[in-house]
């Protein structure tokens, strides 16, 4: 969460949307858990896996969705509503995935709705230039967000083991993404 904090995106997403920087940061402690479930479900899918989800990434719109939130102009929300096509398969997913998060934090589901294209082009667009900036593909910074996000500790770095593919987790050791995957599963049923 530091690293979308020092990127500007969560503030330029809270003056958008005119609520509070904590508001905004709340919210998209909420969100994310969903939104990198899906990306790792959507990399599982990929025929190249993690290269395949790269590729994706690019045809989104890649590290420019990141810039397309943390510019002063206003966001182009469909380009989030086409990630979280991708990543969720349908609006009821991202629905449920805004409801659960409302429980979770009292913020009102028509604004967490509102956010959730924002963080979703947030993380692919960080995903995007992590992986680009790094030899093997692979985003050593990412896994350090993402624990961080999820509980894991505020290391400053990822650790020996980080990169997309540990962020991931493909191989399903354990990763606390395996448990949202499972829920969103039963949610798309």
């Amino acid at each position: 969460m530091k690293t979308l904090q020092t990127s500007g995106g969560i503030e330029m997403m809270a003056r958008e949307l005119g609520v509070d920087k904590s508001v905004a940061q709340a919210g998209t402690a909420a969100l994310i858990p969903s939104v990198l479930g899906g990306f790792k479900k959507t990399a599982q899918a990929q025929p190249g896996g993690l290269e395949g989800l790269g590729g994706l990434l690019g045809q989104l719109g890649g590290g420019g969705l990141l810039d397309s939130v943390t510019s002063s102009q206003p966001t182009p929300v469909g380009q989030g509503n086409e990630v979280l096509g991708q990543i969720f398969g349908s609006k009821e997913v991202s629905r449920t995935v805004a409801a659960g998060a409302e429980q979770q934090t009292g913020i009102s589901s028509d604004l967490l709705k509102k956010m959730l294209p924002m963080v979703a082009m947030m993380a692919a667009g960080y995903m995007a230039k992590q992986s680009g900036d790094s030899a093997g593909g692979n985003a050593g910074g990412l896994g350090g967000l993402i624990g961080g996000l999820l509980g894991g500790g505020s290391k400053g770095s990822s650790g020996g083991s980080g990169g997309l593919g540990s962020l991931l987790d493909l191989n399903g050791d354990g990763n606390p993404l395996d448990d949202i995957i499972g829920m969103a599963g039963k949610l798309a049923r």
